[in-house]
């Protein structure tokens, strides 16, 4: 387990050790899950038997952030390819992120909402540009998608 700055222990970070290393792409050693949400999806890639190959941040995007209006460069969460011969690129992120922020009393929280999605946006065109000239399917993961029981409360 992690530490955070708080001191605490942090269960949603860790090194994820996978039970299938063969599928794994890069080094099965440094696999580095950084919330809940991750690590669920990390199971699922490393359990289910269509899956034949996924690696996690092992590839760099470029693009251009609107917010810092500076190139920067963007590590997607999960690349997979299917028995099928299908190919995913898959970004996961809490629901909240996607969606345009509603304005509260809350100025800097409202303003620190919208710096994220603004660069959840502009990663995701540059994924779905890179993807559409490499023949993969972009993907965004949410808890609605890991947890499809609490999504339909």
């Amino acid at each position: 387990m992690a530490t955070g700055k708080s001191g605490y222990k942090n269960c949603h970070k860790g090194k994820f050790k996978p039970k299938n290393p063969k599928k794994y792409m890069g080094d099965p050693k440094g696999i580095v899950y950084r919330s809940g949400y991750e690590f669920k999806f990390f199971m699922k890639m490393d359990h289910d038997p269509n899956v034949m190959r996924w690696a996690s941040e092992e590839f760099c995007i470029r693009y251009y952030s609107p917010v810092d209006k500076r190139e920067r460069r963007y590590f997607p969460d999960v690349y997979y390819e299917t028995r099928n011969g299908k190919k995913y690129l898959v970004e996961i992120k809490p629901y909240s992120q996607c969606i345009a922020p509603k304005k509260t009393k809350n100025t800097k929280r409202f303003l620190r909402e919208q710096k994220t999605y603004i660069t959840n946006q502009s990663k995701w065109a540059y994924a779905q540009e890179w993807c559409d000239k490499n023949n993969v399917k972009f993907v965004v993961v949410t808890e609605k998608d890991l947890f499809p029981k609490i999504g339909k409360n």
